[in-house]
């Protein structure tokens, strides 16, 4: 997600949508960006957080539990492997494997939610870590994928994607 010049057209347009659904309803497009600027500038990674929270002037974006590093050290290096193979599992026989699996079904059933200080600006919304499309194939919730890691002039990118 994060290498959208890569994308096709409608994988462009999806993310355009779908993006452009989550900022109206956090508040709008700069509220939704000084988010993304927000978790760019803090010190240490925001999902080790002690209290499962990130809080900034504009809102908040909450979890139900606590992500060590160790967890987030290996979801960076096997976030760089999905994008090569499509896939966020390595193949059963990669030495990896079991570890990624694990911390699939540590991160699998964690919502996250995303809630603007003034309720007046939206109502929020939630997203999970992954997305299961089958037995085989896991992949990143394309919203975890740009809250936490993608760049922020990827996401102006995607947000302002002419169809």
């Amino acid at each position: 997600m994060c290498d959208f010049n890569n994308l096709s057209d409608e994988e462009k347009e999806k993310y355009h949508n779908l993006f452009l659904e989550k900022a109206d309803a956090f508040g709008g497009t700069n509220f939704f960006l000084q988010l993304l600027e927000g978790i760019r500038k803090h010190k240490t990674h925001p999902l080790t957080a002690k209290h499962s929270e990130f809080k900034f002037s504009r809102g908040n974006v909450r979890w139900e539990k606590v992500i060590f590093k160790d967890k987030l050290n290996l979801l960076i290096k096997t976030r760089v492997n999905e994008s090569k193979n499509g896939n966020f599992l390595p193949p059963k026989e990669d030495k990896s494997y079991k570890s990624v699996m694990s911390l699939v079904r540590a991160l699998a059933p964690i919502k996250f939610t995303v809630t603007p200080k003034n309720m007046n600006d939206g109502e929020g919304f939630t997203f999970k870590a992954f997305d299961k499309i089958d037995e085989e194939t896991t992949r990143l919730n394309p919203l975890f994928d740009a809250l936490f890691f993608c760049s922020v002039d990827t996401i102006k990118k995607v947000l302002s994607y002419k169809v």
